[in-house]
């Protein structure tokens, strides 16, 4: 690989670093050279991550791998296929990657994370989920955000640019995912959503949209920012996703995917897996469909929880068997079919735990009024931006709470930074380990995001039906994890 070199007095991490940005420069930019190209970054991204400074399980350092290797094969298969444009993956490159290539975290680290540790004795979160606006459209069954055509509830413009301005200036985030309701009805002031996007060009945005919006128009817009990427939301085909979203959803997603395709903007897919499709979600034919046929270039995976107008259809809950089929049938999508698929619960190894509470690598949450929660998924929250922005403080105070505090050390407690976790397959603190989120975590003075949350608090059956829940599935899950994780601990060296 003579001709990457640029300089032969380099030092090898900066020799790795050009390597990888002139290796990606070629796999965007010459298909004759791509597979010679991506051969060489995914040797690369395999030795800087099974050589990271972060304990970690090898098995976990492994996924991670898989992931990330699945990821730049499936980018690459739609650069081949022109879904992807020149432009919008040299914008992914310069938010994402910046001017360097490295594994070690004291390298990663800007003078904003230092600032922050400095002042608040940790480093903060990597990302932030942000809706600003509850509106949508369509009005699906067992919404966690229990959205509508009718819900009003937004923050203003110059609130979420606010917000943005001091994610990126005072936490050190470059990468945004924007929720809803459905982000692209989004508009105050005479400003829409894409306003925001374009003022921060040096951010990454991931939409989660239901994708009926999004014209040839539209679509074209977002190439021409080139920092976005939308996630569009669906439960199967078209007889599973109408049921829940509508008479036509489908038919629309299909013609919003095609018009990113054209415009060569890269999008994913978002999957709600309930009690009656996880059977769907565990057939080959499924992933084949829509990377291979209709070029997502990723997935995301989320079980349905007993949020919002969930609550009370807990009969459509994955069950802990059916949880650890999906997790089975993921390890099999990396490894074998190397798709980049990630379930928010399955695929905690990506991470290296629970994401939550404004962690160092992790997110918090803002909704439209303003409520800071610690994940999408636990709705409840202790400060609100508006206020906090009224008392003339910043969104960093927002993380300060004894309830974010608790969920940053239940964390800590449970394995995240160390080599030795527990089970790594039940990492969340809410969904999989109710009773700790009840006695160790949240605070008298956390509120309910919404009456059901507030109401499920209080809930006798609630409260047993998840400890059931998380009885069962550690005794599923248990074997598991300590033959995979625990007794396969090697110390392997890949410089």
């Amino acid at each position: 690989m003579d001709y990457f070199i640029k300089d032969q007095n380099l030092t090898e991490d900066n020799l790795k670093d050009d390597l990888f940005k002139d290796s990606m420069c070629l796999a965007i930019h010459n298909k004759v050279m791509r597979k010679v190209a991506v051969k060489e970054m995914d040797k690369i991204i395999h030795k800087t991550i099974m050589n990271d400074d972060n304990p970690s399980y090898h098995a976990e350092r492994v996924e991670r791998y898989e992931f990330a290797s699945a990821l730049l094969r499936q980018a690459a298969r739609n650069l081949d296929r022109d879904f992807i444009s020149e432009e919008v993956a040299k914008k992914m490159v310069k938010v994402f990657i910046g001017d360097r290539f490295i594994s070690s975290r004291k390298e990663r680290l800007t003078d904003v994370h230092r600032q922050y540790k400095e002042k608040y004795g940790e480093y903060p979160p990597k990302f932030l989920v942000l809706s600003p606006g509850k509106a949508c459209n369509l009005e699906c069954d067992g919404c966690y955000a229990s959205s509508g055509p009718s819900a009003t509830e937004k923050l203003d413009f110059e609130t979420t640019r606010r917000i943005i301005s001091e994610a990126r200036d005072i936490l050190g985030i470059r990468f945004i995912t924007i929720s809803g309701g459905e982000p692209f009805i989004y508009t105050s002031g005479g400003k829409h959503v894409t306003d925001l996007f374009e003022e921060f060009s040096d951010m990454f945005f991931l939409v989660h949209t239901n994708g009926t919006l999004i014209t040839k128009e539209l679509a074209q817009k977002l190439a021409d920012l080139g920092n976005v990427t939308p996630a569009i939301s669906l439960e199967g085909y078209e007889k599973e996703t109408d049921e829940r979203r509508g008479k036509g959803v489908y038919a629309k997603i299909m013609k919003a995917m095609e018009n990113l395709r054209e415009a060569g903007v890269p999008f994913g897919i978002s999957v709600m897996a309930t009690s009656s499709n996880t059977d769907l979600l565990l057939e080959d034919k499924f992933y084949n469909h829509y990377f291979n046929e209709q070029g997502a270039t990723y997935m995301w995976q989320f079980q349905m929880m007993p949020l919002g107008r969930a609550k009370n259809k807990t009969g459509l809950l994955v069950s802990p068997e059916q949880r650890i089929s999906l997790y089975k049938k993921w390890e099999k999508l990396l490894a074998e079919d190397h798709y980049p698929v990630a379930d928010f619960w399955n695929s905690a190894t990506l991470t290296g735990g629970c994401m939550a509470f404004g962690r160092w690598n992790g997110y918090f949450y803002i909704n439209w009024d303003g409520n800071i929660m610690p994940c999408v998924f636990v709705p409840y929250y202790v400060d609100n931006i508006k206020k906090l922005y009224a008392e003339g403080k910043t969104l960093a105070d927002g993380l300060r709470s004894a309830f974010f505090k608790n969920g940053r050390q239940w964390q800590k407690d449970y394995g995240f930074g160390r080599k030795y976790k527990e089970n790594v397959m039940m990492p969340c603190p809410f969904r999989d380990h109710y009773k700790d989120f009840k006695n160790l975590i949240i605070t008298p003075d956390a509120k309910g995001e919404n009456d059901e949350a507030e109401a499920a608090l209080q809930d006798a059956r609630y409260e047993e039906l998840l400890n059931n829940y998380d009885e069962e599935l550690q005794n599923l899950s248990l074997r598991i994890f300590e033959e995979k994780y625990v007794l396969r601990m090697v110390d392997v060296s890949y410089k």
